[in-house]
């Protein structure tokens, strides 16, 4: 019996004229691949599919796995925007048809990164194959988009002075440079996260994970989420604060694997009841 097997896998969008690439990781390739359950995992804001954590859950998750690069960002061709969240949903869209009608693959986990979470929720609020999948892990996902104004001070003397901020990052050890405009923030701000409310598929047991040192997101919409997500029935959320961790959780990648799979082990079992993962274990202090 064959082994683990990654492939790479380059996903037509003819939305955007572009092709989207992913690893695919099967742990058993051998075997026909019709009716299996796989899941998806989906990075943030100028990240790539093998950073953080990503690429070493999908190594030790005990289901196959698929991680993207969304348009614009690494090895995925088309157009990056800043407040392309409708974009990103398009990709997600295109890529479960593409697991589905050449793998034969259902969604089974959706597991987003800060933008990636915010992206993955809305495609399960809004698509017919997001009401069968049954786990979801939402790491650093934003609630409030309007907070992203808390940082306009970073953009507004380029604003006035280019129409324009010029955005640099090292992506996958490459400098990226990325322009971001005023309507990209109005763009931002105005997307819906509410929707969860009303649209979230009750069925679905959701993980929430955030540093408690978070300088990107809030910390506190993690709590809005958990308050979302914790009134769903037959559907559980669990909240878990990493103390001291950042946004990315720098230098704490591992431990946030180990925390989503102790929780897919309760999942998995039928264990699992909304609250605080760990509940009536003592802590270190």
């Amino acid at each position: 019996m064959a082994g683990r097997k990654s492939t790479k896998l380059y996903i037509p969008q003819p939305a955007d004229n572009c092709t989207l690439v992913g690893t695919l990781e099967q742990l058993e390739p051998d075997k026909p691949a019709n009716g299996k359950r796989v899941a998806l995992i989906l990075h943030g804001t100028m990240g790539h599919k093998d950073y953080l954590f990503q690429k070493r859950l999908a190594m030790r998750l005990p289901l196959d796995s698929f991680r993207f690069d969304f348009r614009g960002s690494h090895e995925s061709g088309g157009q990056w925007k800043y407040g392309g969240f409708a974009e990103d949903v398009q990709d997600l869209v295109t890529v479960v048809a593409f697991l589905r009608d050449n793998y034969g693959y259902e969604i089974d986990m959706v597991v987003g990164h800060s933008r990636g979470s915010v992206v993955g929720m809305h495609w399960l609020c809004t698509s017919e194959e997001g009401k069968r999948v049954t786990a979801v892990v939402n790491v650093s996902g934003r609630y409030r988009m309007n907070r992203i104004y808390d940082q306009m001070c970073n953009y507004k003397e380029a604003f006035d002075t280019m129409g324009y901020y010029e955005w640099k990052v090292s992506v996958a050890r490459k400098q990226v440079l990325q322009r971001v405009y005023p309507k990209d923030l109005e763009e931002f701000a105005s997307w819906d996260t509410g929707i969860v409310w009303d649209n979230f598929p009750p069925t679905i047991n959701v993980l929430t994970v955030h540093g408690l040192a978070d300088g990107v997101v809030p910390v506190y919409d993690a709590v809005i989420y958990a308050r979302a997500f914790g009134s769903r029935a037959p559907g559980t959320h669990v909240l878990h604060l990493m103390e001291d961790a950042d946004h990315n959780f720098t230098g704490r990648q591992d431990e946030v694997v180990d925390v989503i799979l102790e929780w897919l082990e309760g999942h998995h079992s039928g264990a699992l009841v909304t609250g605080v993962l760990r509940t009536g274990i003592r802590g270190r202090l």
